[in-house]
C-alpha cells in the first residue's frame, strides 16, 4: 500500500548536455543528430534543440532591467502599468464610413487609431484611378474632420500613415486639434513622416529624396516648437517585411533607416535627444512565435546601441515601438485560420515588449473588414491583455537561454548586415539602387522553395485544404463608380481662388498649415510643395504573401468549375486494405487539394482491374496509386498499365520511388509526388494539362 506521508525524490543526479545528446542519438536510431533535431533560419541562424546556462551568461545579466540601457528588456521601467495600446487601422474609401468604425473601435475596446489614406494620396498622386483604393479618401480638412467627428481627440492617439503627403497630412491633422481647442501640449498622436518607407512602397516621390528628407526635418523641427506631445517621425519596415525580408534584414534596415533619418533631423539643428525623441518605430511580426520575440527585443538593444553612439543620454535610448501583425502570413482561403495567426502574432508583439499593436483583421486578404472581423481583432488583443495577462510581467520571455541566445544572434546578424548598409552609402543609396530589393529578392527566393515544396506548410491552404470551403461573403462594390463618386466629392470641396500664404514655401510645415487654414486642398498644397522640383521613382517593393502561389492555383480552379460545372479531378487508385494505403491517401488527397483539385476516393482495390474500373467511372483524367511500398512492389507496375488501358492520361504514384523510378517509369507511371517534391510545380503542370491554368 502506498504511504500517503512519503515524500518524492527530488534530488536527480546532474545530467551534462554531453550525456544527453548521447541519449538522444541512441533514441534516434541512427538518424543524423544535425538533420533531425537541428533547424537552420532563413536568418542564417542555428537552433538548437536544447539550451543550457553555458549558451547565455545570466549570472551577468548582459539583458539588463526594463527601462535601462541596453532596453532589451523593455523600453520603459513602468510597461506592466498600463499594458499595450490597442491601435486599430482605419482604410475604409469613404471618411464617413471609417468615422462610424473609429467610434465602434474605440467604445469597444480599442484605445488608439490609425488612419491609413489612400494609395492616390500616399503616393502624391491625387487624381487618379488609385482614388479610394488602399485607404481613405482624405484631401481637404473636412474630410478630415468627417472621419474623425465625435473622436475625443484629447484622450485618443491619432496616427497617420499618408506617405508621402505627409507634410498636407499633418497640417490638416493640426488644425483639426486646432478647431476641437486642443492646446499645443494636449494634441495625442504622430504625424508618421516616412518618406524611405513612402518610397519603397510606392516606388515614388513626388520630390527628390534630399527634399523629402529635409521636409522631414522641416516636420519635426516645426512640432517639436508647436506640438510637443507628438512624435513627427516614424521608422517604418512594413515594405520590406511584406515583400519577403528576414527579421535580420527587417532589423538591418530599420536602423539604417533610423540613422538616415537621425543624420537629417541632427544637421537641421536638432539636439540628438530631440532626434531620438521625434522617432519611433513600427515592425511587423509573423507566426514564427520565438523568433518575432526575438526580434522586437533585438530591435531595442540595437537602437540603443546607435544612440548611445550618436551621443543620445540613456533617458533617449528607450525606443518607442509599434507592431502590426503581418499581412504576408494572412490567407484567402480558409480565413478563419487567420484568426489563429493573428492571435500568435499579437502575443509575440506582447511579450516582445511593443508598446502599441495593430491586429490585422482576419478577412484582410479578401477585402475591407466589417464590423465583426474588426471586433475579432480587438477581442484577440483584449483577451492576451485581460485575460491572459500578458501585459502584467516585463519581459516574460527574458531569462530564457533561448529566447536571450536568440535574441543576441539576431542583433549580431543585423548588426553586421547593417554596418554593409553604411559602408555602402546608407540606406538612401540602398533603396535607390536597388540593392535593398535585391537582397529581399534572394531571401525570399529562398523561402518560395520551401513554400512550394511544403516544409513552410500553410495551413488550409497548402496543408489541409478543404476545397469545397464556401467563401466569406463580402458585400459587393462597384470600384469604377465609388472613384467616380470620390473624386465628384473632391471637386465640390476644393476652393478655388484660394487667398495666397505670406509664410514662404522654404518653411514647407508653416506653410502648409497657413493653406489648410486658409482653406486649401491637400491636392493644391502638395502642388504648391513639389513645383521647382524632380519626382523620384523606383521600382517599389512587391509584397510576397506566402499563400500567393497556392491561392492562385485555387482561384484557377474556381474559374474552371464556374465555366464548366466541375473542378478538375483525381481519382485515388487505393490499393489493398485500408491500413496500407491510408497514409499515402492522405497525403494525395492534401497534395491535390492545394491545387483544388476534387478528390475522388474509396476504401481500396483488391486488384488493378477493379481499380481501372471504377477509374474509368470516375471521370477523371489522373490517377494516383496510393498503397505501401510492398503492395507497391507487387502491385504499381500493373495497376499503371489497367489505369492507362482505362484511360488515364497520367498516373501518379504517391511515394518516393527510390532506385525503381525507372521502372516504375517503363511501367507507365509519370509522376511522383513525396514529401520535398516540388509540389507547386506538379500541380501547376497538372492543371494546364487538365485545361485549367495556361
Amino acid at each position: 500500500m502506498t504511504n500517503p506521508n512519503a515524500q518524492p525524490d527530488l534530488d536527480f543526479p546532474p545530467v551534462t548536455p554531453e550525456a544527453w545528446r548521447a541519449q538522444a542519438e541512441i533514441d534516434l536510431k541512427g538518424a543524423p543528430f544535425d538533420k533531425k533535431l537541428v533547424t537552420h533560419t532563413y536568418e542564417g541562424i542555428t537552433i538548437q534543440p536544447l539550451y543550457t546556462e553555458a549558451d547565455w551568461p545570466s549570472a551577468s545579466d548582459p539583458s539588463g532591467l526594463p527601462g535601462i540601457d541596453p532596453f532589451t528588456r523593455g523600453a520603459t521601467a513602468l510597461s506592466t502599468v498600463r499594458g499595450w495600446d490597442i491601435r486599430q487601422e482605419h482604410a475604409l474609401p469613404w471618411p464617413a464610413d471609417n468615422n462610424k468604425a473609429i467610434l465602434q473601435d474605440l467604445s469597444r475596446g480599442a484605445t488608439s487609431i490609425r488612419l491609413r489614406f489612400d494609395d492616390a494620396s500616399r503616393a502624391g498622386k491625387y487624381d487618379s484611378d488609385e482614388t479610394g483604393v488602399g485607404g481613405v479618401a482624405i484631401r481637404t480638412l473636412e474630410d478630415l474632420d468627417e472621419a474623425l467627428a465625435g473622436v475625443d481627440l484629447k484622450k485618443t492617439y491619432v496616427g497617420l500613415d499618408a506617405g508621402a503627403s505627409f507634410i498636407p497630412a499633418s497640417a490638416m491633422l493640426n488644425e483639426l486639434w486646432n478647431r476641437r481647442g486642443l492646446k499645443r501640449d494636449e494634441a495625442c498622436g504622430a504625424f508618421n513622416a516616412n518618406p524611405l518607407g513612402a518610397l519603397a512602397e510606392t516606388g515614388h516621390l513626388p520630390v527628390s529624396i534630399d527634399t523629402a528628407l529635409a521636409r522631414m526635418a522641416d516636420l519635426a523641427k516645426w512640432t517639436i516648437a508647436n506640438r510637443p506631445t507628438v512624435q513627427s517621425v516614424l521608422v517604418g519596415t512594413r515594405p520590406y517585411h511584406h515583400a519577403g525580408a528576414t527579421a535580420t534584414q527587417d532589423l538591418a534596415f530599420s536602423m539604417a533607416t533610423a540613422v538616415a533619418y537621425l543624420r537629417v533631423l541632427t544637421e537641421a539643428g536638432l539636439s540628438v535627444d530631440q532626434a531620438c525623441g521625434q522617432m519611433h518605430f513600427s515592425f511587423g511580426v509573423g507566426c514564427n512565435f520565438f523568433l518575432a520575440i526575438a526580434k522586437l527585443r533585438a530591435a531595442r538593444r540595437l537602437w540603443a546601441r546607435i544612440a548611445e553612439t550618436s551621443g543620445a543620454t540613456e533617458a533617449a535610448r528607450g525606443m518607442r515601438m509599434h507592431v502590426t501583425t503581418s499581412r504576408r502570413v494572412i490567407t484567402e482561403r480558409d480565413p478563419w485560420v487567420n484568426m489563429l495567426r493573428t492571435t500568435v502574432c499579437a502575443a509575440a508583439g506582447a511579450i516582445g515588449g511593443a508598446q502599441a499593436i495593430s491586429a490585422v483583421p482576419f478577412d484582410a486578404a479578401i477585402g475591407q473588414p466589417d464590423d465583426f472581423s474588426r471586433r475579432i481583432a480587438r477581442n484577440t488583443q483584449l483577451i492576451l491583455q485581460e485575460e491572459s495577462h500578458l501585459g502584467r510581467v516585463a519581459d516574460p520571455a527574458g531569462g530564457s537561454w533561448y529566447i536571450e541566445k536568440l535574441t543576441d544572434q539576431l542583433a549580431q546578424a543585423a548588426w553586421k548586415l547593417f554596418q554593409e548598409i553604411e559602408a555602402r552609402g546608407g540606406m538612401v543609396r540602398s533603396l535607390a539602387d536597388g540593392w535593398a530589393a535585391s537582397q529581399i529578392n534572394h531571401a525570399f527566393a529562398e523561402r518560395l522553395k520551401n513554400l512550394q515544396r511544403r516544409r513552410d506548410p500553410i495551413t488550409g491552404v497548402s496543408e489541409f485544404p478543404n476545397v469545397a470551403e464556401k467563401p466569406v461573403a463580402k458585400a459587393a462594390s462597384n470600384t469604377a463608380e465609388m472613384r467616380k463618386q470620390l473624386q465628384e466629392r473632391l471637386v465640390t470641396r476644393r476652393i478655388h481662388g484660394r487667398p495666397e500664404p505670406e509664410t514662404p514655401i522654404s518653411s514647407p510645415m508653416a506653410a502648409a498649415v497657413e493653406m489648410v487654414k486658409l482653406g486649401w486642398s491637400a491636392i493644391d498644397i502638395l502642388g504648391r510643395l513639389k513645383e521647382g522640383t524632380e519626382p523620384t521613382d523606383i521600382e517599389p517593393l512587391r509584397p510576397h504573401p506566402f499563400s500567393e502561389p497556392f491561392e492562385a492555383l485555387r482561384t484557377a480552379s474556381d474559374e474552371f468549375l464556374e465555366k464548366t460545372g466541375r473542378r478538375p479531378r483525381v481519382f485515388l487508385a487505393n490499393m489493398g486494405p485500408v491500413a496500407r494505403h491510408t497514409a499515402r491517401a492522405n497525403y494525395a488527397s492534401n497534395f491535390f487539394g492545394a491545387g483544388g483539385f476534387e478528390i475522388i476516393s474509396n476504401t481500396g482495390f483488391k486488384t488493378p482491374p477493379e481499380a481501372a474500373e471504377a477509374f474509368k467511372a470516375s471521370g477523371a483524367h489522373i490517377a494516383v496509386i496510393c498503397s505501401d511500398d510492398k503492395l507497391y512492389a507487387e502491385l504499381a507496375a500493373d495497376t499503371a498499365a489497367a489505369l492507362k488501358a482505362a484511360g488515364a492520361r497520367t498516373v501518379v504514384l504517391a511515394g518516393n520511388p527510390g532506385e525503381a523510378k525507372a521502372a516504375y517509369q517503363a511501367a507507365g507511371i509519370d509522376r511522383f509526388i513525396y514529401i520535398s517534391c516540388d509540389v507547386l510545380e506538379i500541380l501547376r503542370a497538372l492543371l494546364h494539362d487538365e485545361g485549367v491554368m495556361q
